[in-house]
């Protein structure tokens, strides 16, 4: 299979660069495809120019590379930390230029401005990691975890992805190292419940 892995954060020594080298790894080693891409360390421009929006726009070439990636990919990964209840804005500038009307998604002929998707990536399942310095308990309670309904119901299930499964990891900034090898097991196992080993 072929699975896309996405991380936006700017620290190259982050745990969320921990989180997707441990599933780039156990993905090649379980026979798959990967395509990799540190958006900050690739210098990702994620301002949407006009010339850009309208869906028949010429791309530049490393957006267009992007976006015939993310058509052509069986399975996703996204990494980054909750800030301020959202994703990095690196992350939300990837999300306007690759995942566009025609690649990503489109609208049905009949729609009349009530904006029902049709979904086009092949994709069949997503994962998103997330790290987070707010105890659950707190992220729940008082802000409601704003990322689960981004992600799985304003992004994935939108672009036609039908599963998404999402961990939250935290609290990162008091966490042990014993914490930390525990959660990068837990990133493995999830995704190889994901993306399975190829039989050979």
């Amino acid at each position: 299979m072929k699975i896309t892995i996405i991380l936006a954060h700017p620290h190259r020594g982050s745990f969320n660069h921990a989180i997707a080298e441990t599933a780039a790894g156990a993905l090649r080693g379980a026979g798959h495809a990967v395509t990799f891409h540190d958006l900050c360390a690739e210098g990702f421009d994620p301002l949407l120019p006009e010339g850009e929006i309208a869906r028949d726009a010429p791309l530049p070439e490393h957006v267009a590379r992007h976006c015939a990636e993310i058509a052509a990919t069986d399975g996703l990964i996204v990494v980054h930390p909750d800030w301020w209840g959202m994703p990095p804005a690196i992350l939300k500038g990837w999300i306007d230029r690759v995942l566009r009307p025609g690649v990503a998604y489109r609208f049905a002929a009949t729609d009349s401005g009530e904006g029902v998707p049709l979904g086009l990536l092949k994709a069949r399942a997503a994962i998103i990691f997330n790290t987070s310095n707010t105890p659950a308990v707190r992220e729940q309670e008082v802000f409601g975890d704003p990322l689960e309904r981004i992600w799985k119901d304003c992004i994935v299930s939108f672009c036609g992805i039908p599963v998404c499964h999402r961990r939250m990891f935290g609290v990162v900034v008091t966490s042990s190292k014993e914490e930390r090898k525990a959660w990068l097991a837990e990133v493995r196992d999830m995704t190889l419940g994901t993306f399975p080993p190829i039989e050979r």
